[in-house]
């Protein structure tokens, strides 16, 4: 996608379904993690608003199972085939259709839902988060990887088919929300805040130190283990980044970060006349979802009200990318453009997955990141993915030379 301000194609209205219409049909890929956990509880309290069509999930086939009759879907489907006898076991005598592996994800993401939570964590997300945006559905886009790896392409195809995509990160949210404030082209930029992490105060030498379990304890947030290591190297913001820049057809040098520990405020958008429109509220991950699976409508959360009284301070700072070197690297990667952010992210879930596996100590994981781009940039591998299969060709190559990569700066990093 050209990095020029475009504006979207025309949206499709959707409506809460008003008394005794039809209710919205939803699927949640991902279902049993932190935001399809939290898209659930607020199903359960608009049972008569929303249907389920089809949950996914990776390999926990019990809290699968047990959701999908919860919520009464009619397909259930796990990525791990080894997981396939344990669902179809638990599903028995339901009615609930059981499948398993890639291509069943994918099928519960092709099946007749208007709306599709799209929160499975990885590179793992695409095929199943495109082919619902390539059928038209509303795609609510909790996973950062799809437009880190491919932003260009699953945008384009998302935009002939006519798919309304719908930021769920809390940042890009707010930002989607303060842009109905202007017109686009009347944007001087656009601000993702960061919490800093569990790590913001920490001194160079403390960073080289961090545990594993130091990283896994984020201050605000309750997310999954990848998301909260990715928030303590501030990797999370970067990908961020590289999310906006497609999701709202903004350059990068009309993209920036401020670290506000509180959470509060989520996003600004800078308009050209010095205006500054921000999105505030509680660290509570069911206001953005809730506001996209009510779009264009609101509907009512068990969130904490906000009381600026009681929050009593609201701080920003600079970023450090000196201490924080990730945040740089996917600064890089988003100005070299091709297939450099489909590398960061390979490289970074993979020197994550290490970490967290007590196989590289925490600074490791931007030094293998780093390590991985200048190694493919070596053999030639920069092409922008023009394709899925191109995508995660790329994906599959930098993974490997990460893990080849990983002995050597475990070691320097150690």
């Amino acid at each position: 996608m050209s990095s020029m301000k475009q504006k979207h194609p025309a949206a499709k209205v959707t409506r809460l379904p008003k008394a005794g219409a039809a209710p919205k049909t939803v699927t949640i890929l991902g279902a049993t993690g932190s935001i399809g956990s939290s898209t659930a509880d607020l199903l359960r309290r608009h049972p008569d608003s929303y249907a389920v069509e089809a949950v996914t999930a990776n390999r926990d086939a019990a809290a699968l199972a047990r959701l999908a009759r919860e919520l009464g879907a009619r397909f259930a489907a796990v990525a791990d085939q080894a997981a396939y006898a344990e669902l179809k076991s638990e599903l028995s005598g339901s009615g609930i259709e059981a499948a398993a592996g890639p291509e069943a994800v994918v099928e519960a993401a092709q099946r007749p839902a208007e709306w599709v939570m799209a929160a499975i964590t990885g590179a793992a997300s695409l095929a199943p988060t495109l082919a619902a945006a390539e059928r038209g559905a509303a795609v609510a886009l909790a996973n950062k990887e799809c437009l880190v790896c491919a932003g260009a392409l699953f945008m384009r195809r998302a935009a002939a088919a006519g798919a309304n995509v719908l930021p769920v990160d809390s940042e890009h949210n707010a930002i989607f929300q303060a842009l109905g404030s202007g017109r686009r082209e009347d944007v001087r930029r656009i601000v993702l805040t960061a919490s800093g992490g569990p790590f913001r105060t920490f001194t160079a030498e403390q960073i080289r130190n961090v545990t594993v379990e130091q990283a896994l304890k984020h201050p605000t947030w309750s997310m999954g283990p990848k998301v909260t290591i990715d928030s303590a190297t501030l990797m999370n913001k970067g990908l961020e980044l590289i999310e906006a820049h497609h999701l709202f057809a903004l350059p990068p040098e009309e993209l920036d970060v401020v670290v506000h520990p509180q959470s509060i405020v989520h996003g600004l958008v800078e308009f050209r006349d010095g205006s500054v429109i921000a999105q505030l509220g509680s660290p509570d991950m069911r206001i953005p979802i809730s506001h996209c699976l009510a779009w264009p409508v609101r509907m009512g959360t068990p969130a904490a009200r906000l009381n600026l009284a009681q929050v009593s301070t609201l701080s920003f700072e600079e970023p450090d990318m000196v201490r924080f070197p990730a945040l740089a690297l996917a600064r890089r990667a988003l100005a070299t453009g091709g297939s450099a952010p489909t590398i960061l992210n390979a490289a970074n879930e993979v020197a994550v997955r290490e970490f967290v596996d007590k196989n590289l100590g925490f600074s490791g994981i931007p030094a293998l990141v780093e390590a991985t781009l200048v190694a493919m940039a070596r053999r030639g591998e920069t092409s922008e993915p023009q394709t899925v299969e191109e995508a995660l060709a790329v994906d599959h190559t930098a993974r490997r030379v990460a893990a080849d990569l990983l002995p050597e700066i475990a070691a320097m990093a150690s």
